[in-house]
């Protein structure tokens, strides 16, 4: 951790307003100029269970939770089930904060609610002597009967942050002004109070003997705060997506709830319907009726999807799929982040699939890569699915406004008007070929029609089928069709290598033999860990992979063969990705380690940094962290 910037961790209970408290204190540090980068930890539980959020904040550029954290916001579960050590689950009143000091830094800041947490709880933890051990600076404060005093006692929160920006030296008005945009009357009045009072009894009583500030910066554009989900969203309805059909199911509902509250003020439709079944066969039949349309789901949800995905590619009905990942198999920890969906995604369907598959590595490129999503699905006539996971849902970042000044693309694709239908190929009964061997074009796409459309009548099945739609097993026409919906692939393939900038993202020394590859949400990581690996002295480059499938083979070769060894960094057990990369190129077994991590939580540079150092110094030595290094596939 860097001295120039703050990571500031508020922990509580489920359903104590952490969460919601969190979002406003990372917008004033970045209404103050500062670029924030936000990690959530929460239970499945509704209400308590131990959960914190963190917010990095500094004067320059974050992609990462960060190593640990200096500031510790201790509000104790007020929601907990049983405060009795001897309980099943322990003593749950006090976890948040016996639970967040062994990541605590040295020098760093502790501020606890002894209004809630008691004196007898509080010393079985020795704080006193782990606070001598790593000059942790403790300000125990009675925040919960500041807030009965003047409001409830869930306003503790607001006395938090108001003690916080008390003993961090930071300027109020930044909070005061989100305060006032979400709140009014005696609520407004009664949460300034507690600010004020919070702040200024810490201010005048305690004497700081902490270096800890918070850091300064400034933005030259105006600046959003969203998460994964929220681009993923903006992404879709930028697109021209209009239906949305789903089941909730963490994480993915936050796209649900956010495509679920914006589609009726533009004239779309959301639908919760009674399973995921149903949603994935609703979202394709609005797309065969001339919507743009998607669905979504996670892990067995999306396992449920895989037969109205089969349908979507056998009839070329394009639509957008997303696939949000959570630790599993079956349940899992679904609140806790993996990469452990990968193969599932790529290859869960009936017979041999055509889909497209794109990975976002952070909050801008799950907005490109969703409009990107929406274009090759509905141009091409194919499922394009969006893998992401719980990390790249939750985490906020703040991004330039500017950076969505877009025109909106509402197109449909690759559809025939009438005039273009009356001039194309029907069978003697009149029917349209709307899945004719050989189109037109050289990108293997079958132009559509729409129903309704005069000349556009044509048969929509499952089963395979002739060029007018009709069910046939004939052996000809059945290669002639499974052909050419896979090549499809390759023309997709080709427009992603000629059209558009790679999806993939470089970084690092480009002259460097060594090499780190990783995909998704582990991507800003990485880019941290290898910026550090240089300013040490040592020559590492790096690369995001986004595109899953069709897999972006040059590209891949490329970086492979311009080093000596590559390190695969991924949050899963079976290092997936690694096997896709070998699965596809053939080769590189004995060029190729693992760096995995699959504990529920997301890497931290410096877990890269280790595993770096144990790769090139080839040592028997294993990490220290909860994360693990396989050997080369060819040994």
């Amino acid at each position: 951790m860097s001295d120039d910037e703050l990571i500031w961790r508020i922990a509580g209970g489920s359903g104590d307003g952490i969460d919601s408290t969190s979002q406003n204190f990372a917008k004033a540090l970045m209404r103050s100029g500062l670029d924030v980068f936000t990690h959530r930890h929460y239970p499945s539980r509704i209400r308590g269970g131990h959960t914190y959020v963190e917010i990095r904040a500094a004067g320059h550029e974050v992609q990462s939770r960060g190593d640990g954290y200096n500031f510790l916001l201790a509000l104790g579960d007020s929601f907990a089930r049983n405060p009795k050590e001897e309980a099943y689950y322990g003593n749950e009143e006090i976890k948040p904060l016996s639970e967040n000091l062994d990541e605590l830094r040295e020098g760093g800041i502790i501020v606890y609610d002894e209004g809630l947490l008691g004196e007898e709880d509080v010393a079985e933890l020795d704080l006193e002597e782990r606070a001598e051990e790593n000059d942790w600076h403790v300000f125990p404060l009675d925040l919960r009967s500041l807030a009965k005093e003047h409001g409830r006692e869930v306003m503790r929160n607001t006395a938090g942050v108001g003690a916080t920006a008390a003993l961090l030296e930071m300027d109020l008005a930044h909070i005061e002004d989100l305060m006032e945009d979400a709140m009014s009357g005696d609520v407004l009045e009664a949460n300034l109070d507690i600010l004020h009072e919070a702040h200024d009894t810490v201010a005048e009583e305690y004497d700081f003997e902490h270096d800890l500030r918070v850091p300064t910066g400034e933005h030259d554009d105006e600046q959003a705060l969203l998460s994964g989900s929220n681009a993923i969203a903006y992404g879709a309805l930028d697109a021209g997506c209009r239906f949305i059909a789903g089941y909730p199911m963490t994480p993915w509902t936050d796209v649900f709830t956010i495509m679920s509250q914006n589609l009726p003020e533009i004239g779309g439709i959301s639908e919760q319907v009674e399973d995921e079944i149903a949603a994935a066969a609703l979202a394709v039949g609005a797309s065969h009726a001339g919507a743009k349309a998607m669905s979504g789901s996670s892990g067995g949800g999306f396992a449920l999807m895989s037969e109205p995905l089969g349908l979507a590619e056998m009839t070329e009905t394009p639509i957008v799929l997303l696939e949000s990942m959570r630790a599993g198999p079956s349940t899992g920890m679904p609140t806790k982040p993996e990469q452990g969906d990968l193969e599932f995604t790529l290859y869960t369907s009936q017979g041999d699939s055509s889909r497209v598959v794109f990975a976002p590595g952070n909050v801008e490129e799950a907005y490109e890569q969703t409009r990107l999503a929406f274009h090759i699905a509905y141009e091409y006539q194919i499922p394009s699915i969006i893998i992401y996971d719980q990390k790249l849902s939750g985490e906020n970042t703040n991004v330039d406004v500017s950076f969505f000044d877009r025109e909106p693309a509402p197109d449909l694709g690759s559809t025939l008007t009438e005039e273009e239908l009356a001039e194309a190929a029907h069978d003697a009964s009149g029917k349209f070929h709307r899945f004719q061997h050989e189109p037109d074009g050289d990108n293997h796409v079958s132009p559509r029609s729409l129903p309704g459309q005069q000349g556009g009548r044509y048969l929509a099945t499952g089963n395979e089928h002739t060029p007018a739609g009709h069910i046939s097993e004939d052996p000809d026409n059945r290669v002639f069709q499974m052909e050419r919906r896979i090549q499809k692939l390759e023309s997709i393939r080709e427009e992603l290598d000629d059209e558009h900038e790679s999806n993939q993202t470089y970084f690092g020394d480009e002259t460097a033999d060594f090499g780190i590859i990783t995909w998704g949400s582990s991507q800003g990581v990485v880019v941290e860990a290898v910026e550090r690996l240089n300013e040490q002295g040592h020559a590492v480059k790096g690369i995001g992979v986004s595109d899953m499938m069709p897999f972006p083979e040059s590209e891949m070769v490329e970086f492979i063969e311009s080093v000596d060894q590559a390190m695969v960094v991924e949050m899963n057990a079976t290092a997936q990705f690694r096997g896709l990369i070998q699965k596809e190129l053939g080769r590189y077994g004995d060029k190729l380690t693992s760096l995995l991590k699959y504990n529920g939580n997301p890497f931290e540079p410096a877990e890269i940094v280790e595993g770096y150092e144990l790769n090139v110094n080839g040592s028997d030595e294993e990490p220290s962290a909860q994360v693990r290094i396989e050997p080369a596939a060819g040994d």
